[in-house]
């Protein structure tokens, strides 16, 4: 028979805390559906097939990493650079580019990236003329209260600040989104395409064990605390 006769300070102490501790748990196990949700999401949408940019507007927020195809011709001449970093870590430009579309408006593609020492355009093969262009309709995050303020004589910038660039282009778009290039090869190799990030870090399970691993040890720490005093026993023969 167990016999428990909690102190009232100790427990009004406890009690808030442990079932602050569990609920953060619970709410990690929520974010790690959440978040399984969102990662299959992304790739059914990658893995589909591409649609028009008018679908994607139609569809909204549910267009987010869908593939697209578009036509029309890129505005060469108003290209941009994102500072940013590449794949392997090192500093990197991508080149973001006004695309106007065969049907009216005009949409910023990201066409990949290349080194820092290809930033002049004399030094690649820029894409002339009516093309069919693939990529990944993306909705950027809005830069940061802390993101550098562009370098607009040089037309570089440290943010897909989508109303900036596009107002430095004095062009109206579409959709305030960026279409990031599949990575089909372009002439002289660059700018390389292909970089859309598909894998989202997901540490939710390893948060819950944290916060239920914390809560199980205030539990045993109070429960311990009672019977060093005395107020949590049990008689085995009862």
């Amino acid at each position: 028979m167990i016999r428990f006769r909690p102190l009232l300070v100790p427990t009004m102490w406890f009690l808030p805390a442990f079932l602050v501790l569990m609920g953060l748990g619970a709410w990690q196990i929520e974010r790690l559906h959440w978040k399984l949700g969102l990662i299959a999401e992304m790739r059914a949408h990658m893995s589909a097939a591409p649609i028009t940019p008018e679908q994607a507007i139609r569809l909204g927020p549910a267009a987010q990493y869908r593939k697209v195809v578009l036509h029309g011709r890129f505005e060469n001449a108003k290209e941009a650079y994102l500072f940013t970093t590449g794949p392997e870590g090192a500093p990197v430009y991508h080149v973001l580019t006004p695309f106007r579309l065969d049907g009216g408006g005009v949409l910023m593609a990201d066409r990949g990236y290349i080194p820092m020492n290809l930033k002049d355009p004399a030094l690649r093969t820029a894409p002339q003329g009516e093309r069919t262009f693939f990529g990944v309709w993306r909705t950027p995050d809005p830069p940061g209260a802390f993101a550098p303020v562009p370098d607009r004589a040089h037309r570089i910038w440290f943010a897909r600040d989508l109303k900036g660039l596009a107002k430095a282009d004095a062009v109206t778009l579409a959709a305030p989104v960026l279409v990031e290039a599949d990575a089909a090869a372009n002439p002289g190799g660059w700018p390389r395409g292909g970089q859309t990030i598909v894998n989202l870090p997901n540490n939710h399970l390893s948060y819950a064990v944290t916060w239920f691993g914390l809560a199980c040890g205030f539990l045993g720490v109070y429960i311990a605390f009672h019977v060093s005093n005395g107020r949590l026993s049990w008689d085995r023969k009862g």
